[in-house]
């Protein structure tokens, strides 16, 4: 574990990481600091940091299994203590690193009796284990376990959707949390007085394994570059790409006209008011 004293600069914005651990392979957390701002500027930061850290950055899982001799999700197998539903969810929790572009294939094929971990996964070059000792299944008798799997590189989570053709080839779709990241704070202290004021920007985050903490704030920093980066470019220019790629007109600002009418609708009404008063 890594601490070090905060320090405020009184100049430039400058940021730097003031806590760094690694609790075991699959948690690591890391704490940072951004300063000076003024006031407003570190909760205007803070939550778009977090929202892109948990949103807008690329990880790797499992997203499907597949094995023959699968009759349905909730079976048990002679000679595997855990269910298929277990495995499954064991499979879901296998932490991955890659620099995939798509999805690739991967299997497991085991024999026991023994236990069945990631370290039994066979995948491409481009795939990496995060912990090769986590659980998939124990064997408590000498048969064969070969499944294979589908991984895929995304981001954000997305539910499996379950349909009964898939299960008739051995299919299992696995729900996908594809966020290297698991959880993301911020907090700010204030300092000085009157118009002097400044604020200093905490962050928090704790990521899988599948990259640091400081990974994990670079990438989200770029993404939201890359959102913000059209305001940058001239209107007519932006408008043009939408239109080339919609073939359509922009739709009208129906909401600042219904403002305009329902303004123009309450001077009237003001208006036969007070003739009828006078």
């Amino acid at each position: 574990m890594v601490r070090e004293k905060v320090t405020v600069s009184t100049r430039t914005l400058q940021w730097k990481c003031v806590e760094s651990r690694v609790d075991n392979k699959r948690l690591c957390y890391g704490r940072f600091i951004l300063s000076p701002l003024i006031k407003g500027q570190a909760d205007t930061i803070g939550i778009a940091m977090r929202r892109a850290l948990l949103g807008e950055i690329e990880g790797t899982c499992i997203t499907r299994a597949k094995s023959e001799k699968i009759p349905h999700e909730y079976s048990t197998i002679v000679g595997i203590q855990e269910s298929v539903h277990e495995i499954l969810m064991n499979l879901k929790e296998i932490g991955l690193r890659s620099n995939l572009y798509g999805t690739c294939g991967a299997f497991i094929c085991a024999r026991g009796p023994g236990y069945v971990t990631a370290q039994d996964i066979i995948s491409p070059p481009s795939v990496e284990i995060v912990d090769n000792t986590q659980h998939i299944a124990r064997l408590t008798e000498p048969i064969d376990l070969c499944i294979g799997l589908q991984i895929e590189r995304n981001r954000g989570y997305r539910y499996s959707i379950k349909r009964p053709n898939n299960f008739q080839d051995g299919s299992y779709p696995i729900d996908a949390v594809f966020m290297p990241v698991r959880n993301a704070n911020h907090s700010i202290h204030s300092y000085g007085n009157g118009n002097e004021r400044q604020e200093i920007l905490f962050l928090e985050i704790w990521t899988n394994g599948s990259l640091t903490p400081k990974e994990a704030l670079h990438e989200a920093s770029r993404n939201l570059i890359d959102l913000f980066i059209p305001f940058l470019h001239g209107e007519e220019e932006t408008l043009h790409l939408e239109y080339n790629r919609h073939k359509g007109t922009l739709p009208p600002l129906t909401f600042h006209d219904r403002l305009a009418k329902l303004r123009k609708n309450k001077k009237e009404r003001e208006l036969n008011i007070f003739l009828l008063t006078n």
